[in-house]
């Protein structure tokens, strides 16, 4: 059994969906999430899916000997960034190389690096004047938001649509696609 990570900041919904995902495999299993706030309620969604949960602030995460005991004791070999919202420390991204993949909501190289997540990138996209948005499944790497495009969805966006009307319509793309493409990564990886 392959044992994923899931790193989260918010409240989630990607989270459970991966989770539900992957309840019932026989390949792979979801054995840890992890947050940097103690108050993102993706730490609910998992405890009542009774998987367990550690948060780890960014102080905490930046540190190898404070982070890594958490991924051995729960035998973590791939890790999700479903909302993750800091930087992944470099050891990490040296210790799980082509192993950590992240989720960003909108078409990279568009709308991406500091700065840019959640409805920042919406309203960026919006501003734009852009007629198609959607989502990237990408490789982590040391540069933000730069590692290697593993797949995207897109979605038809109009003119009237409003940043929060672009934020569903990107939304629905990470509901019916992002399990399934981490499940592709993962059966290609292992």
């Amino acid at each position: 059994m392959i044992n994923l990570a899931i790193f989260v900041s918010g409240s989630g919904t990607n989270c459970e969906s991966l989770i539900r995902h992957f309840e019932n495999s026989e390949k792979f299993r979801v054995a840890l999430v992890v947050s940097n706030k103690s108050d993102a309620y993706a730490l609910v969604r998992a405890k009542n899916h009774n998987i367990p949960t550690s948060v780890m602030p960014k102080a905490k995460l930046n540190l190898s000997k404070e982070f890594m005991p958490l991924m051995t004791m729960y035998g973590i070999q791939f890790i999700v960034l479903a909302g993750f919202l800091p930087l992944v420390p470099d050891y990490l991204i040296e210790a799980y190389p082509n192993r950590i993949v992240n989720l960003h909501p909108a078409l990279l190289p568009k709308y991406g690096g500091k700065g840019m997540w959640g409805h920042h990138v919406h309203e960026a996209v919006k501003a734009s004047g852009d007629t198609v948005t959607g989502m990237t499944v990408h490789f982590v790497s040391a540069i933000c938001d730069g590692g290697e495009i593993i797949v995207q969805h897109t979605c038809a966006i109009s003119p009237e649509d409003t940043a929060e009307d672009i934020a569903a319509k990107e939304h629905e793309l990470e509901m019916k696609y992002f399990a399934k493409d981490v499940e592709e990564v993962l059966l290609r990886t292992f």
